[in-house]
């Protein structure tokens, strides 16, 4: 599957943003799918998932409360929407596709990747 996220910007702090995923190729509806963050020399961390059905979400103790991930399989997308931003959700998020049905939080069960689309909040 080939992943395009988009929809990055700069915001102030305790502002909101939406990110979106928008997928080809593989059968998308059948693909649990994931946000991954990256902020300069760090790690890159999970973020969030949704199961292929969309009726499962888990996320990161650092954003739960504040994101929101979403699906439309009809329309191939995945959707981040993140609220009351702080500086340090500064990064360049990916979204990406696990494979062979993995449901986890673990960025090497995500074997496709988006190019990233960086976010960038002010104080």
């Amino acid at each position: 599957v080939q992943l395009q996220a988009s929809g990055g910007g700069l915001v102030q702090a305790g502002g909101y943003l939406r990110l979106s995923c928008s997928a080809s190729g593989r059968v998308f509806s059948t693909i649990n799918m994931g946000w991954f963050r990256q902020a300069p020399e760090k790690e890159r961390e999970f973020v969030a998932y949704i199961n292929w059905r969309g009726d499962r979400t888990s996320y990161a103790d650092s954003v739960k409360g504040r994101f929101t991930i979403s699906r439309d399989n009809a329309m191939n997308m995945v959707y981040l929407q993140m609220s009351s931003l702080k500086p340090e959700d500064t990064a360049v998020y990916y979204c990406a596709a696990s494979r062979d049905g993995l449901l986890t939080t673990q960025r090497a069960d995500f074997g496709s990747w988006g190019q990233g689309t960086q976010l960038t909040v002010s104080s």
